[in-house]
């Protein structure tokens, strides 16, 4: 019982709980670094359309770390004069916070802010409960968004407390077309030259990504190390109390090195000599945390679209800047890689599906349908300059048109423009800058 006594003690000493007043100081800072930054050009993006000023909805931003989502709320209201509080809980002074605390930190919003109708949660999904607390917020008529790097955030937490009183937005590092627009690249001049260029910007962003801080800093390997790790650690191991975050990290590192393949649980727990399950289980961790995403199969029997699935980075820095990374000339790989993050930024917001479809004798890369209805078959090839290569190709499309009863077809490369008649069926090849840029021309 003594040494009960004494634990309790050091508990109490060395967790000191925060005042109101504390709360102030926090937010004061806070406010003052949101100012610094709405004083700075900021990229639109494409995620703008989809927020709206007078929902009555949370309106939640969900994403991979960094890849700009507090920085598009911000823009959003910033840009239409909003008088808006803020907080985020993605800082080391708030990291103890719990469910006690929340009304403390409303309490500390008004003294910073005043009376505001419109709050801005950043990061918010750690604290336990936080769900009826933005759900008593938006009892009282306030406009709330909400921002997150984790999946959860609209899963069983809100589905739960929030039913039918949130938006979904998901967010991406920076689209082909926006990393564009961040480095000055012209998008719509057809010379030779404006054309070469964006050749060039796709090259380098197949090999550096779109997280948008990326494009500032010369030291890119630490700055994704960093980024890696604190997703494993702090998005991952913490919040669901992994036992093994080795192999946890592992398997990020493996499944970064194979994005675009099929993942086998079974194979890649006897590589690692764990269980299947733990391989799967700690396989949606990742996906929680956006770090990977994953593709099914295409196919009207619902068992095997869930068992049959395809493993995609949700940037393609992971994979370049990376330690201990062994797939960093695979172009092939990237292009498709960012074809697929293009199809889900334009897909999803229209509940339109993407899917792949394998078989023995043939597969295509995409498969996008609507309402269980085929509307667009994809292949995508970095270098169709070789007959056989191209062949391959175009059966694939060929063969998937005739199955699925769909004419829309797609073969993207890197640079080659044509239309092809094959076994009746009209192919268009398109550039990847062509295909990237479609919607801003």
């Amino acid at each position: 019982m003594q040494n009960k006594k004494i634990d309790i003690t050091f508990v109490a000493v060395n967790q000191r709980i925060m005042t109101i007043s504390d709360f102030v100081a926090v937010l004061y800072d806070q406010r003052d670094e949101v100012r610094a930054l709405m004083a700075t050009p900021l990229c639109s993006r494409a995620e703008e359309k989809e927020l709206e000023l007078s929902s009555p909805l949370a309106q939640v931003v969900i994403g991979v770390r960094r890849s700009g989502k507090s920085t598009l709320c911000l823009k959003f209201l910033n840009e239409r004069g909003i008088d808006f509080a803020y907080v985020n809980f993605d800082d080391d002074r708030l990291h103890n916070v719990v469910t006690e605390d929340l009304n403390n930190i409303l309490n500390a919003l008004y003294q910073v802010y005043g009376d505001f109708k419109y709050l801005f949660i950043d990061e918010i999904q750690n604290v336990e409960g936080w769900q009826l607390f933005v759900n008593r917020l938006l009892r009282q008529r306030l406009h709330i968004f909400i921002t997150g790097s984790n999946s959860k955030l609209l899963s069983n937490e809100l589905t739960t407390h929030l039913t039918g009183r949130h938006i979904r937005i998901e967010m991406f590092p920076f689209s082909f077309a926006e990393y564009c627009s961040a480095t000055g690249v012209d998008t719509q001049s057809l010379t030779t030259k404006a054309d070469a260029l964006r050749q060039k910007a796709l090259g380098d962003f197949l090999l550096d990504g779109g997280f948008p801080e990326l494009l500032h800093t010369t030291r890119k390997r630490p700055y994704i190390d960093t980024l890696l790790n604190a997703i494993i650690k702090d998005d991952i191991a913490k919040r669901f109390k992994v036992r093994h975050v080795d192999v946890l990290a592992n398997l990020a590192n493996h499944l970064a090195d194979n994005f675009c393949q099929e993942f086998r649980p079974k194979e890649v727990a006897e590589a690692f000599g764990v269980s299947a399950p733990t391989i799967s289980t700690y396989y949606s961790y990742l996906k929680e945390a956006f770090l990977l995403l994953g593709i099914h199969k295409f196919s009207y029997k619902s068992r095997e679209r869930i068992r049959n699935e395809k493993v995609y980075v949700v940037d393609t820095a992971f994979v370049q800047h990376r330690d201990n990374t062994f797939s960093t000339q695979n172009l092939g790989w990237r292009l498709e890689n960012i074809i697929y993050i293009e199809l889900l930024r334009r897909c999803r917001p229209q509940f339109i599906d993407v899917f792949y479809y394998r078989c023995a004798q043939w597969e295509v890369d995409f498969v996008v349908a609507q309402g269980g209805r085929v509307v667009s078959l994809l292949q995508v090839c970095y270098n169709v300059s070789v007959e056989k290569t191209l062949n391959r190709e175009l059966r694939g499309l060929v063969k998937a048109s005739e199955k699925f009863g769909c004419d829309d077809l797609t073969l993207i490369t890197a640079d080659q423009t044509d239309t092809i008649n094959k076994a009746g069926k009209t192919i268009h090849i398109v550039k990847a800058t062509d295909w990237l840029l479609q919607q801003n021309r």
